[in-house]
């Protein structure tokens, strides 16, 4: 089983793994809300991932975490709907996905900030 680790309290984040077209390219997927207990979101503090820097992907050992996870989503998305194409087209590049994720992080915070919603580390 694979599961994608998202701030669902991020209405960008939420929106973003609502429309990647993952289980129809690659199978089950289970998407995890952070600021629900779980045991994979436990795993991942544990193992020291700061979900307030982004996003997981979880695939038995692996996790790509941050930039990382969307590049690894991008690369297993299918090509279905204009948002995948476009998603697909700019973060299956390694280096767009390094460059632009700060970015996304930024306006992650920001919007957090502006909707009065504290970030997963001062929710715990």
């Amino acid at each position: 089983m694979k599961y994608i680790v998202y701030d669902g309290e991020c209405p960008f984040c939420s929106r973003y793994v609502a429309m990647l077209r993952l289980k129809d390219a690659i199978g089950p997927v289970e998407l995890l809300d952070a600021r629900v207990p779980h045991p994979v979101v436990e795993r991942l503090q544990a193992e020291g991932y700061d979900l307030d820097e982004g996003m997981a992907l979880v695939d038995g050992d692996r996790v790509s975490h941050g930039d990382e996870c969307i590049h690894q989503l991008a690369l297993m998305s299918t090509s279905f709907g204009l948002f995948n194409r476009v998603n697909a087209m700019i973060f299956s590049n390694r280096t767009a996905s390094r460059l632009l994720y700060p970015v996304l992080r930024t306006g992650r915070n920001t919007v957090l900030r502006i909707l009065g919603r504290s970030k997963l580390s001062d929710h715990a």
